[in-house]
């Protein structure tokens, strides 16, 4: 299986709501591995394999900006040899959530993602696996790009940080009992 949290690369990202992705799969590399992500050669991404029980999961963030998230996922499915693309799952932010939820998703529509409809053209698939982390609707007449590009306050962090631990703990039900579990499991949660 192939874990991919999705963001944009470099510290003038770090934190921010676009990012929440990635800051799961990093909980998964402490839990399971090193906590270190290591940059893959000729690959546009920072990887680390680990064990979950007995199943082995590669754990990747794009070195790529969100909108090319696909350049970075079509060759490490090749890398790690993952040819069905429900052995994909893809965690991201998710506007159409509140701050704080989440929700597991296998296929369907990518409610105008950027990072997804990349992944989805590289693929040729939408089909494969999703852990959404709610981040909320921009206020007023905020832009959603500038929305998801801002640090959130401190209540909003708090919020964000226990949604991160949700996701990892979907990806972990997921990868022991498969995607309709962690669907019943996840997604009935407040």
């Amino acid at each position: 299986m192939l874990v991919v949290g999705l963001s944009n690369p470099g510290p003038d990202y770090e934190g921010t709501r676009h990012n929440v992705g990635a800051d799961a799969v990093r909980v998964l590399s402490r839990r399971f591995g090193t906590g270190r992500l290591r940059p893959e050669k000729g690959q546009a991404a920072v990887v680390e394999e680990v064990r979950m029980g007995t199943a082995r999961v590669a754990l990747a963030v794009p070195n790529t900006y969100m909108n090319e998230s696909g350049a970075a996922v079509r060759p490490l499915m090749r890398r790690f040899g993952i040819g069905d693309p429900s052995r994909l799952v893809v965690v991201h932010d998710e506007l159409d959530l509140p701050p704080g939820r989440i929700r597991v998703k296998l296929g369907g529509g990518l409610a105008g993602h950027k990072g997804l409809q990349s992944i989805r053209d590289h693929l040729h698939t939408a089909e494969f696996a999703r852990v959404r982390i709610g981040i909320g609707k921009p206020p007023g007449r905020q832009s959603g790009a500038d929305y998801v590009l801002r640090r959130p306050g401190k209540a909003e962090r708090e919020l964000l940080d226990a949604a991160i631990e949700l996701a990892a703990d979907a990806v972990e039900v997921m990868v022991a009992e498969g995607a309709d579990a962690a669907m019943n499991r996840c997604n009935g949660e407040a």
